[in-house]
C-alpha cells in the first residue's frame, strides 16, 4: 500500500506539471523545460502533500466541494507555472507582472464566484472556508510579507472550518479529515514561503528578464509592446514663441531687479472708484475682470441604478430563504419544524419574527434588521451584518456574531445561560431582562490583554482607557 501511495503522489506531481504547462500555453517557456529549481520541487511537495490530500477528501466528499476542489487544483498548477517562469526569468516590469499574475488571479475569481453561485448548497460552510482563504494565492504579488498575508488569509477561514466542524464532528469524520487537510495546505505554504520567499517571490539573478509570452495563457491576448522611447529634454532656453520668450523673460527679471521701485508703474485708483467704499457701485454692476474663468467641475455622468433583486420569502426543502427584503416591516415564518433553518441575506430596514422551535437561524450581510424568535435548539448567527437587532423570547444555546457593526442581543429570562461567541465584531450590546421587566444594557469586551505566565498565553478583557 507505501508502494500505491507513493506512485499516486508521483502520478499527481506530473498531472500538476502538465496542467501547468497548460496554463503557460502548452510549452515554449520554462515550464517546456526539463530541469525545475530547488524551490519549484519544493512546491511540488507541497501539491503532491496536503493539496493532493485535500483533493482526494474532497472527491469523497463528492458535489459541489468536489467542483470546488477542481478549481483550487487548477489554481495551484497556474501557481507553479509562475514559480518556474521567476526561477529561470528576470523580474521584469509592473505590466508583464500583472500579465503574468493573470492566470491565477482568474482561477481566484472563479473560486469566489462559485461560492456566491452556490449560496443555497447544503455545503456552503465548506465553500465558504475555501472561498475566504484562496486569496492567499496572492502571496506572490505581497512583498515583503507574503507569509504573515497567507497566515491572516488562513484565519479568514477558520469561522467556517469551525463549522464545519461543529456539524460533522459526530456524525462524519471524513469532513473533519477534509479540514484538517485544508488548513494543512496553508500551514505548509507559510512554511515554504518562509524557507524560499521570505520576503517575495524570488527572481532568477541571471536569466533574461521574464516576457509576457513566457507566461501567456493559452489564446490570450499578445505580449503588450515595449514602451515608446522617452520624450526630448525640455530645452529651456527656448519657448514656442520664438525668441519672444526670451524678450519677455529678460523683461521680467529687470522689472524685479527694480526693488521696490516696481510699484510705481501701477495705477491709483481713487477712493471714489472703490467699491467698498461706494456701494452704489457694486449695484450698478462693477467691470468683470478679463483672464481665465474659475475652473468649473466637470459634470460626471450619473451612476448607473444598482440592479435590485426581487424579495423572496419561501421554503426551500429544509430551508426558510428571506432574501433582498427592503422596508419589510412584519414579516412572520409561522409555520416551522423543528429540522428547518432560517437564512436572512441582504434584507435591509425590516424586522422578521420567527414562530415554534426551529434548528438554527443565520442572519448574513444584512443591515438595520430586527429578528424576533421563540426558540432555537441550535445556534444563531450574525455575519457581515451592520445595526441589527436579535430578541430571544424563549431558549437559544448559541449565538454567534462575525464581522458585523452594531449588534444588540436580548435575552429571555430562559436564555440568560447562553454562549455569545463573537470575533471581528464591534458596537456588542447584550441586554439582561431584570425583575420589573426592564433590561440592563451591558457593552461586549471588544478589547483584549493577553500576556505570558510562564507557561502559556493568558487573555483577558480590558477596558479602554480614557
Amino acid at each position: 500500500m507505501a508502494e500505491l501511495a507513493g506512485l499516486v503522489q508521483r502520478l499527481e506531481v506530473a498531472v500538476g506539471r502538465l496542467e501547468a504547462m497548460s496554463c503557460s500555453g502548452g510549452g515554449g517557456g520554462p515550464a517546456a523545460s526539463g530541469a525545475v529549481s530547488v524551490y519549484v520541487e519544493a512546491y511540488d511537495n507541497l501539491i503532491s502533500g496536503p493539496v493532493a490530500q485535500y483533493t482526494a477528501l474532497s472527491q469523497k466528499i463528492g458535489g459541489d466541494v468536489q467542483k470546488h476542489a477542481e478549481l483550487m487544483k487548477q489554481a495551484f498548477s497556474c501557481q507553479r507555472q509562475l514559480l518556474v517562469i521567476a526561477s529561470n526569468s528576470q523580474k521584469p516590469s509592473d505590466s508583464v507582472l500583472t500579465f503574468l499574475l493573470a492566470p491565477v488571479s482568474k482561477v481566484i475569481q472563479e473560486v469566489q464566484a462559485f461560492r456566491e453561485k452556490n449560496r443555497s448548497s447544503p455545503l456552503f460552510n465548506h465553500l465558504s472556508a475555501v472561498s475566504e482563504s484562496v486569496p492567499a494565492l496572492g502571496w506572490v504579488a505581497m512583498a515583503p510579507k507574503p507569509g504573515p498575508y497567507v497566515k491572516e488569509m488562513q484565519d479568514a477561514a477558520t469561522f467556517y472550518t469551525n463549522r464545519v466542524l461543529k456539524d460533522y464532528k459526530e456524525k462524519d469524520k471524513m469532513h473533519v479529515e477534509w479540514v484538517n487537510a485544508y488548513v494543512s495546505i496553508w500551514t505548509e505554504l507559510q512554511a515554504y514561503i518562509k524557507q524560499h520567499h521570505t520576503t517575495g517571490l524570488s527572481w532568477s539573478k541571471t536569466g533574461p528578464v521574464a516576457s509576457a509570452s513566457g507566461g501567456a495563457p493559452s489564446g490570450g491576448a499578445p505580449a503588450p509592446p515595449p514602451p515608446g522611447p522617452p520624450p526630448p529634454p525640455m530645452d529651456l532656453g527656448r519657448s514656442s514663441g520664438g525668441d519672444s520668450g526670451a524678450t519677455n523673460r529678460n523683461a521680467l527679471f529687470a522689472s524685479l531687479n527694480k526693488g521696490a521701485d516696481i510699484t510705481k508703474g501701477l495705477k491709483h485708483v481713487s477712493d471714489d472708484q472703490k467699491t467698498h467704499k461706494n456701494p452704489e457701485l457694486k449695484a450698478k454692476g462693477a467691470p468683470v475682470p478679463s483672464g481665465p474663468k474659475p475652473f468649473a467641475a466637470r459634470p460626471t455622468a450619473a451612476a448607473s441604478p444598482a440592479r435590485t433583486l426581487p424579495p423572496v420569502l419561501e421554503l426551500d426543502g429544509k430551508k426558510w430563504k428571506v432574501e433582498n427584503q427592503e422596508g419589510a416591516q412584519g414579516l412572520v415564518i409561522s409555520d416551522t419544524e423543528l429540522k428547518q433553518v432560517v437564512y436572512a441575506f441582504k434584507c435591509n430596514n425590516s424586522t422578521l419574527q420567527v414562530k415554534g422551535k426551529i434548528n438554527s437561524i443565520t442572519l448574513d450581510n444584512c443591515r438595520k434588521l430586527g429578528l424576533v424568535f421563540d426558540d432555537v435548539v441550535g445556534i444563531v448567527e450574525v455575519i457581515n451584518c451592520k445595526d441589527v437587532k436579535v430578541q430571544v423570547m424563549g431558549k437559544v444555546p448559541t449565538i454567534s456574531i462575525n464581522k458585523t457593526d452594531g449588534c444588540h442581543v436580548y435575552l429571555s429570562k430562559d436564555s440568560l445561560s447562553c454562549e455569545i461567541v463573537s470575533a471581528k465584531s464591534s458596537e456588542m450590546n447584550v441586554l439582561v431582562p431584570k425583575k420589573d421587566g426592564e433590561y440592563t444594557e451591558i457593552p461586549v469586551p471588544e478589547q483584549f490583554k493577553t500576556v505570558w505566565d510562564g507557561n502559556k498565553l493568558v487573555t483577558t478583557a480590558t477596558e479602554i482607557a480614557g
